[in-house]
């Protein structure tokens, strides 16, 4: 599947939440722009871009389960739910891994494992900080302890003005 189709996938999954819609969109353009600049070559690049398209996939789930969209609970559940929406997209097995393992850690700060892992963050962060008007102290300090790609610490100073 062409990530065009993915996005419009995603869009019929999220059955009309414009605020869903509208922050995958935004972790994707992101991700895409960080990757493209670091120079991811193209099997990564795509798996970073279908993983910040579906990231969130669990996120009605955990409003209807939870009550609320816990990063902890949408990485647990979103695990499964990526595998069953990526089952007839023409992925490659070790595709659709690597995405599910990305959807399953976009909140952990730990121990991250490849630059489409950090990328991911780093564009998650910048839609959540730019949705949720994060302070520049945060940002600032999520710039200093977590950003490690250059493109990504230099985009999020200039959509922050910092």
């Amino acid at each position: 599947m062409t990530i065009s189709q993915i996005i419009e996938k995603m869009i019929a999954f999220s059955e009309g939440n414009i605020h869903d819609i509208d922050h995958f969109i935004r972790v994707w353009t992101y991700a895409k722009t960080i990757g493209e600049l670091e120079s991811l070559d193209a099997n990564t690049q795509y798996i970073l871009e279908i993983a910040a398209i579906i990231h969130d996939i669990a996120c009605p789930l955990c409003r209807e389960k939870y009550g609320n969209t816990n990063g902890k609970h949408q990485e647990a559940e979103g695990m499964p739910m990526a595998k069953e929406f990526l089952r007839d997209t023409g992925l490659t097995t070790e595709q659709i891994d690597r995405v599910v393992f990305l959807v399953g850690h976009h909140h952990t700060f730990t121990r991250i494992s490849g630059t489409d892992h950090q990328i991911l963050l780093e564009a998650d962060y910048i839609a959540n900080a730019s949705e949720n008007g994060y302070s520049k102290k945060n940002v600032e300090n999520f710039i200093k302890r977590i950003m490690q790609t250059n493109r990504g610490k230099e985009l999020t100073r200039q959509i922050f003005c910092i």
